[in-house]
């Protein structure tokens, strides 16, 4: 809590700053929802100009939770306020802002889930022309996260949930749902298009984008299950939620989708909006990708030289990546009365507003050698530099706990107040408190909790990334058996993580353009967000490849060449991918105008990396590739042919009626 005289004048010496302290602490200690309350003249946590002051106190309950009780205290200090216009009284700690976070947060989770079905669903109609067929993705999804949610329900009597995870559910559930279901019902919409019959229709959809959808799903679970290798609670809540809405969205286009379609039949294209009258559910090529494709596949090693060079020019960037947990002016900017209070905090008390907290338990806190231990180590934590002070200790006799708390030098500064607790933990606390047999003396805070969070998730990356690349990379090695295909997956999903990457520390750390999304002075990337990134985007780029390989390796087993496969694959999926592309750049987009800098940092990133992946590596690099790779695509090595063989090649109602080819001057096959 502090109190700030606002006229020079004033000091806390005085008797109107000294009324002022009395009336918060009676009205911090009125509302119930406190104890150890703590006049700073008891404390010496008075200001070195003696105009700022600081009343501590804790609140009541578990720590955890603190921020969901602390709104009565608020209260009670702005009545406070009321009656003292020449100070400034605003009550700042781990429980206000951990309610500063959670109430943006779910602001801006808010905003965000009510915008994103509503543009989504837009532009479904734009791109199938129908109400009927523009809401079954919508429906798909949403069911998903309906089912999901109860899942999580029951899963969360063994591992804990939290609205983070239940958040990024949505987020995810929307992305996967909306795919899988446009997939489906583009196949089956092209292959009445061609004449068939419905259940032909289905079937042919079954066994090609059906089959798409499984072997991405699979995917997408394997690369969610990465997160669980963090042993940070928050991350495998985020990745079994996540797993669980891509399966149970996964099973759903497989078996309530067909059934949906076999029953709707022709009335999918219901509700047809007028302006949109003769656009076609069921396809036709994209225009503008069979011009770019043209150019692609005339001059394939020059598409691959400038696309992989304009993807390692992007991602270069995040070669010099900072990371970091932002501090609150950081987050939220000017944007929040909160931020100001925190810097007159640090500019007033160079330790900040949460000191690093020594919980020491003995066996008997009053003896003799424990209280020594006690004043050695206060002494020590200013004279090492790791404190300017004052260092406050309060006993709890019964309990035979003390607790110890130390301003450290670096206050809002992350990386010195690291260093200022290292101090503590290597060189102050061994020298006295584990000097003392019995004595255990455990350093938490604000910055402890931050720094031990930060090493346990920097240590679980490399397990994380090896997981997800190497299971992938099986699950696409046995679905396609094709090492080449496996491989080739592997690498434009890292090029396109990559480039993300690079254009997160351009905007956010280097500032290039960050106006554009008001991320002006963050300076850094938070911790969380790249091993994050990382897991979602090898996950959501899977979609894509699978989708369009899997229709090129069909028009190969129809007898194409190589070339002409990859052409057809390509352009005939254009046009779903580009629809797939768009709601998803357009739903992390609306991240990217959230209030809080950590959500913007994820909606840029995610929305990049998607519009990065769509055009660029799906609609120039991988043709390119697979045009120079030629026949080596299904090159699979003759001591691999023994392992289980998860391909299923198309039904002979597709083949039967697959257009007749010839030969062009070159010897290649092309449709008549």
């Amino acid at each position: 809590m502090l109190v700030q005289a606002k006229d020079e004048g004033l000091t806390a010496t005085d008797a109107a700053f000294r009324s002022a302290v009395t009336a918060v602490v009676a009205a911090v200690e009125k509302t119930g929802e406190a104890t150890d309350v703590t006049s700073p003249y008891e404390s010496g946590t008075v200001s070195k100009d003696g105009r700022s002051a600081l009343v501590q106190f804790d609140v009541r309950g578990d720590s955890d939770t603190a921020g969901e009780r602390i709104e009565p205290v608020l209260n009670a200090v702005e009545e406070v306020q009321k009656d003292h216009a020449s100070l400034r009284i605003e009550e700042i700690g781990g429980a206000s802002m951990m309610k500063t976070f959670d109430d943006a947060f779910g602001d801006d989770f808010k905003k965000a889930e009510y915008s994103a079905v509503p543009v989504a669903l837009g532009i479904l109609l734009i791109a199938f022309g129908a109400l009927v067929a523009a809401l079954l993705p919508v429906a798909l999804a949403i069911t998903a996260i309906m089912a999901t949610m109860g899942l999580m329900g029951l899963v969360s009597h063994l591992q804990p949930m939290s609205e983070t995870a239940n958040s990024v559910m949505l987020l995810v559930g929307l992305a996967v749902g909306v795919d899988y279901c446009l997939f489906y019902l583009r196949r089956e919409r092209e292959e009445r298009a061609a004449g068939r019959d419905a259940q032909t229709a289905l079937r042919i959809a079954a066994a090609t984008s059906g089959r798409a959808i499984v072997v991405s799903g699979v995917t997408v679970c394997v690369a969610m299950a990465g997160m669980l290798f963090t042993g940070l609670a928050e991350f495998e809540a985020m990745g079994l939620a996540s797993l669980m809405v891509v399966a149970v969205a996964m099973v759903g286009s497989v078996t309530v989708l067909p059934a949906l379609l076999s029953l709707l039949g022709e009335r999918v294209e219901k509700g047809r909006v007028p302006f949109l009258r003769r656009r076609r559910t069921g396809g036709g090529d994209s225009r503008f990708w069979s011009a770019v494709l043209k150019r692609v596949l005339a001059k394939p090693v020059l598409s691959v030289v400038v696309a992989t060079g304009a993807l390692l020019a992007v991602a270069a960037p995040a070669v010099g990546m900072k990371t970091q947990n932002l501090t609150l002016d950081q987050e939220f900017g000017d944007s929040l009365p909160i931020v100001q209070t925190y810097n007159r905090v640090n500019d007033a008390f160079p330790g900040g507003s949460e000191p690093a907290e020594v919980v020491v338990k003995a066996d008997d806190i009053n003896a003799p050698e424990v209280k020594a231990a006690l004043a050695e180590f206060r002494e020590r934590a200013i004279s090492s530099g790791a404190s300017r002070g004052p260092v406050e200790i309060k006993l709890h006799d019964q309990r035979n706990v003390a607790f110890v708390y130390v301003p450290l030098v670096g206050g809002s500064d992350q990386d010195k107040a690291a260093e200022s607790l290292d101090t503590l933990r290597d060189e102050v606390r061994p020298a006295t408190l584990g000097e003392v047999d019995g004595v255990e003396a455990p350093i938490t805070g604000q910055v402890a909790g931050n720094k031990d969070f930060n090493d346990q998730l920097v240590g679980s990356v490399v397990p994380v990334f090896a997981f997800v690349v190497v299971f992938a990379f099986l699950v696409m090695l046995l679905s396609f058996r094709s090492l080449t295909v496996a491989v080739t997956s592997i690498v434009l999903n890292l090029l396109s993580v990559g480039a993300a990457y690079g254009i997160l520390v351009a905007v956010f750390q280097h500032g290039w353009g960050a106006s554009l999304v008001g991320a002006e002075g963050v300076g850094a990337i938070i911790t969380w967000l790249p091993l994050f990134l990382f897991v979602i985007l090898f996950g959501l780029s899977t979609d894509y490849h699978v989708f369009v390989v899997s229709r090129i390796r069909e028009a190969r087993l129809r007898g194409r060449t190589t070339r002409d496969a990859v052409q057809h694959g390509v352009v005939t999926t254009a046009g779903v991918v580009t629809s797939a592309a768009i709601i998803m750049v357009a739903v992390f987009g609306i991240f990217g105008t959230l209030s809080m800098q950590s959500m913007k940092q994820m909606g840029v990133g995610l929305a990049a990396a998607v519009l990065i992946d769509a055009t660029v590596i799906r609609g120039v690099l991988l043709p390119a590739v697979m045009t120079l790779l030629g026949e080596r695509n299904w090159y699979l090595p003759k001591w691999l042919h023994r392992m289980p063989d998860l391909t299923h090649d198309e039904s002979p109602e597709a083949v039967a009626v697959t257009p007749p080819t010839s030969r062009d001057d070159k010897g290649d096959r092309v449709p008549v």
